[in-house]
């Protein structure tokens, strides 16, 4: 029997600062009840940051959360998402329909755009990914079962007005917003950075509670990219990070220097796993993240394995030898 999301929260919106509003809207995952969106005051209207997820009543969340901040839909002049997640990015068709507004993305959104066009073709890349690392028959069954027909989360695909890439700026009552390329936890993923009030949006890659997530499959590095993007964060020196998910948070430093201290646990943990011999992602998973892995948390944590495993065999650390159908990997010699 499936399981059905039930949205657990409403929309809800909150002053940060004289012309920032947080607009935090609900998600229908465990673990993650909502997600945010940022409305900047801009001349007669608002620049909104982020869209939440289109889902059941979604758009009507994202009204209420601008209505108890004294803002409307019809006030956005400009929607800007920070990377092609649907809850970054799902509800931008019918919100720049309904305000008549550009859209401004990262161009390198097939990540987003793909699995949205072809949600079966997503569901058979998926499995086929967990195959070759192990994982058996039957469970990729139940797999295909329980995920068959589930909703993308995007209204529709819609593409950019305008590439979100450095170099554009963000014009706002705040003043400009500049744009900084963090792939990593996906490929389309932007920071935007206000230097004279040190505010940084940073979308999922510096969040306040240290949780990584990287979009497998679309580039050979995702670890690489994101400890790269990191750096790129940690210069800017900002002193208020506005997340994607949880509330504004202080010690911008700190927290990136937590996400390096954990990739850095992560991938010697992978290395610990592989010294017993030759092994599947499957095999290794449950001793990296120290937790067995079950048809909830499965996909998630097979997919950051490999991401881990392309990084060591991207510095030559560890290879791959193919077994029939499977994909085993060992430490390099």
């Amino acid at each position: 029997m499936r399981r059905v999301s039930r949205q657990r929260e409403l929309g809800r919106g909150e002053r940060v600062l004289a012309g920032l509003w947080r607009l935090r809207l609900p998600l229908p995952w465990p673990g993650v009840p909502h997600g945010n969106a940022w409305a900047i005051a801009a001349g007669s209207g608002i620049v909104l940051v982020d869209t939440g997820m289109h889902q059941p009543g979604s758009l009507a969340q994202l009204e209420r959360a601008l209505d108890q901040v004294n803002l409307r839909l019809d006030q956005v002049s400009l929607v800007v998402c920070t990377h092609a997640h649907s809850d970054h990015w799902g509800q931008a068709a019918p919100i720049c329909e309904r305000a008549r507004c550009e859209l401004w993305m990262h161009p390198n959104h097939e990540h987003g755009t793909r699995n949205a066009d072809d949600p079966d073709a997503a569901v058979t890349r998926r499995i086929e990914v967990a195959r070759q690392s192990g994982v058996p028959e039957d469970a990729l069954r139940r797999y295909a079962d329980r995920v068959s027909g589930l909703p993308s989360g995007i209204a529709r695909v819609v593409a950019p007005d305008r590439a979100l890439v450095p170099g554009v700026e963000i014009e706002t009552d705040l003043g400009a917003w500049s744009v900084h390329e963090t792939p990593g936890h996906a490929p389309s993923h932007v920071c935007l950075f206000q230097r004279e009030r040190r505010l940084l949006i940073s979308g999922d890659h510096v969040l306040g509670r240290i949780s990584l997530y990287y979009d497998y499959g679309w580039t050979p590095d995702p670890v690489g990219e994101f400890l790269a993007s990191l750096d790129v964060v940690d210069r800017l020196d900002a002193r208020l990070a506005l997340s994607g998910h949880g509330r504004p948070f202080v010690d911008v430093h700190g927290h990136i220097e937590g996400n390096r201290a954990l990739v850095g646990e992560r991938l010697n943990a992978v290395l610990a796993e592989l010294a017993a011999g030759p092994r599947t992602a499957l095999d290794i998973s449950p001793g990296v993240y120290g937790e067995p892995l079950t048809q909830y948390n499965g996909a998630w944590l097979l997919s950051q394995t490999l991401c881990y495993l392309h990084h060591h065999e991207s510095h030559g650390r560890v290879t791959r030898e193919p077994d029939g159908g499977l994909e085993r990997w060992r430490l390099a010699a």
